[in-house]
């Protein structure tokens, strides 16, 4: 095993770890190039860039970035277009439900920490059962930091009642293990996710990574 045999709890990102939420944040983008005329994008277009959430669709959808004067104004018509179809096309990935069934029978803990903000964290996860047994749900804007700042991991650690250093941290983005190798606890690399393009997920520093959810239980103490 290549973790700690004493591992209390595994904390996972939520887009492009547990859920696959590409097909709601891609149609929210794509529906305003249609009120602008515009023809629609392919959703393959829109997928890699899933992980970077508003700043990603937006970037792919217009060609915008952050300091673009009406960033803000098409963030918040992203925002309000998401947020009325949270989770009409968003699935879990194969294997997830199992895995965190393991977990749970195991005797781990386990949560999320997501740079995903609260307004959208929240109503999704208590529409979705899977995060019925979930511990902690940290969003992007729980604390003044989001990743990657380990504050919203130890945050997670606080509320599971764990030390950081017998967490893992799964994540299919950089940011992701950049958190938690400053949290002090062992980091997967979740290559099945939203990985970007031109993405060299050994260049991460992860301790592993994982093509699939329930590749994680071999990194895992046995029930």
């Amino acid at each position: 095993m290549l973790f700690d045999p004493t591992i209390q709890a595994v904390l996972f990102d939520l887009d492009g770890t547990l859920i696959d939420s590409a097909p709601d944040l891609g149609a929210a983008a794509d529906q305003m190039r249609l009120a602008r005329g515009l023809p629609s994008l392919p959703y393959e277009r829109y997928r890699p860039m899933a992980g970077a959430g508003a700043r990603g669709m937006l970037g792919e959808a217009f060609g915008v970035t952050p300091d673009h004067p009406d960033f803000a104004a098409l963030r918040e018509e992203f925002f309000q277009n998401y947020e009325s179809r949270l989770t009409q096309a968003t699935t879990i990935f194969d294997g997830v439900p199992e895995l965190l069934a393991q977990l749970v029978g195991r005797q781990l803990l386990w949560g999320v920490v997501t740079n995903k903000s609260a307004r959208f964290t929240e109503p999704l996860t208590r529409a979705m059962p899977l995060f019925s047994t979930a511990s902690a749900i940290v969003s992007g804007d729980t604390t003044p930091h989001a990743k990657p700042h380990p504050e919203p991991l130890f945050e997670a650690a606080r509320r599971l009642g764990v030390p950081p250093e017998k967490c893992l941290y799964v994540g299919d983005d950089e940011r992701d293990i950049i958190a938690g190798l400053a949290a002090g606890m062992g980091t997967v690399a979740a290559c099945y996710g939203y990985l970007g393009q031109r993405t060299d997920t050994a260049q991460w520093g992860a301790h592993a990574e994982i093509k699939s959810p329930l590749e994680l239980l071999q990194w895992l103490p046995a029930a």
